[in-house]
C-alpha cells in the first residue's frame, strides 16, 4: 500500500508537469487541492458543528502549510527535475524526524543528507535553476510544518476530517493564485480532466492507501518505505518526462534516501508519519 501510494504521488506529479504550460503551476495546484478537497469532503463528511476557535486556528495553519507546500513544489518542478525537487523537499520531513533526537547515530544520517545537498550544489546556477532549488527547499519547510500541524489536528478531529477541512482551506488560499495563473483555461474539459487526474493520483489514492497502511505497520517501517519517494520521483521523471540525471545527481538522491531510511528507522515510534498530501 505504501509503495503503491508513493508511485501514485509521483505519477501524479509527472502528469501535473505536463499541464504547466496550459494551466501554470498555480493553476495545477488549484485544480489538485480543489478536487482533492471535494473528494475528501464527500468521503469523510466532516462535521462543522462543535469545532472550537483553537481547532480552527490549527486547521488554518494546516491548510496554509498544505497550500504553500504544493505551490512551492510545483514551482520547483517547473524549473528542476522531478527527482531532484523531491530530494530537496524531503529534507523537511527528515529534519522533523531527527529534531529532538539524542542518538549519536542520527549525526550519521545528517551527514549523509548534507552530503547529498553538497553533491547537488555545483549544479545550482548551472544545470540546476537556483530559483527552482529555493522553491524545493521552501516546500520542504512547509512539508515539515504540514507533518507537525497534521499530527496536532489528527489528535483533535477523528478520521480524515482534519485533512478534508484543511484541504478546503488550502483551496481557498490557492484560489487567487490559480485563477491568476490559469484564468479560463481551468474551464476547458480536457484540462479539467487532467486536474482531476492529478488530484486523484497525488492526493485521494495515496492518502487512502497510507491511512490503511498505518493501521497495519509500525510508523518507523512506514517512514522507511516513504523514504523511497525521491528515488521513485527520479524514476518517474526519467520514464514519463524523459528527465535524465547526471551521476552526481543520482548519488545525491541515493544519499538523501539512505539518510531518510536511517533516520526514520532509528526514530521508530518517535517520528510522526511522513505523509505527503
Amino acid at each position: 500500500m505504501v509503495v503503491a501510494g508513493v508511485v501514485s504521488v509521483q505519477v501524479g506529479s509527472a502528469v501535473a508537469v505536463g499541464l504547466f504550460d496550459e494551466l501554470g503551476t498555480s493553476g495545477v495546484v488549484l485544480a489538485r487541492v480543489l478536487f482533492a478537497a471535494i473528494l475528501l469532503v464527500v468521503l469523510w463528511r466532516p462535521a462543522l458543528r462543535g469545532i472550537s476557535r483553537a481547532t480552527w486556528r490549527e486547521l488554518t495553519a494546516f491548510g496554509v502549510c498544505l497550500a504553500s507546500m504544493n505551490l512551492c513544489i510545483y514551482a520547483a518542478f517547473d524549473r528542476i527535475p522531478l527527482g531532484i525537487g523531491v530530494t530537496l523537499e524531503f529534507i523537511g520531513p527528515l529534519t522533523v524526524a531527527i529534531i529532538g533526537s539524542r542518538r549519536i547515530l542520527d549525526l550519521v544520517w545528517v551527514g549523509l543528507a548534507i552530503t547529498g545537498i553538497l553533491l547537488l550544489a555545483p549544479g545550482i546556477g548551472g544545470s540546476l535553476d537556483p530559483v527552482g532549488v529555493a522553491f524545493a527547499l521552501a516546500a520542504g519547510v512547509f512539508w515539515g510544518g504540514y507533518i507537525v500541524t497534521s499530527q496536532r489536528v489528527g489528535a483533535i478531529l477523528p478520521g480524515g476530517d482534519g485533512l478534508a477541512l484543511a484541504m478546503v482551506i488550502a483551496s481557498l488560499i490557492a484560489l487567487p493564485f490559480g485563477i491568476a495563473d490559469a484564468g479560463t483555461a481551468l474551464l476547458e474539459p480536457h484540462l479539467l480532466a487532467g486536474g482531476i487526474a492529478v488530484a486523484i493520483l497525488s492526493s485521494a489514492i495515496p492518502y487512502s492507501l497510507e491511512i490503511e497502511a498505518l493501521r497495519r505497520i509500525p510508523r518507523g517501517t512506514f517512514g522507511v518505505l516513504m523514504s523511497l519517494e525521491p528515488g521513485v520521483a527520479a524514476l518517474a521523471g526519467l520514464v514519463i518526462l524523459g528527465q535524465d540525471l547526471a551521476l552526481s545527481e543520482v548519488m545525491a538522491i541515493a544519499a538523501v534516501v539512505a539518510a531518510s531510511v536511517g533516520a526514520l528507522s532509528t526514530a521508530g515510534s518517535r517520528a510522526p508519519p511522513v505523509i505527503e498530501a
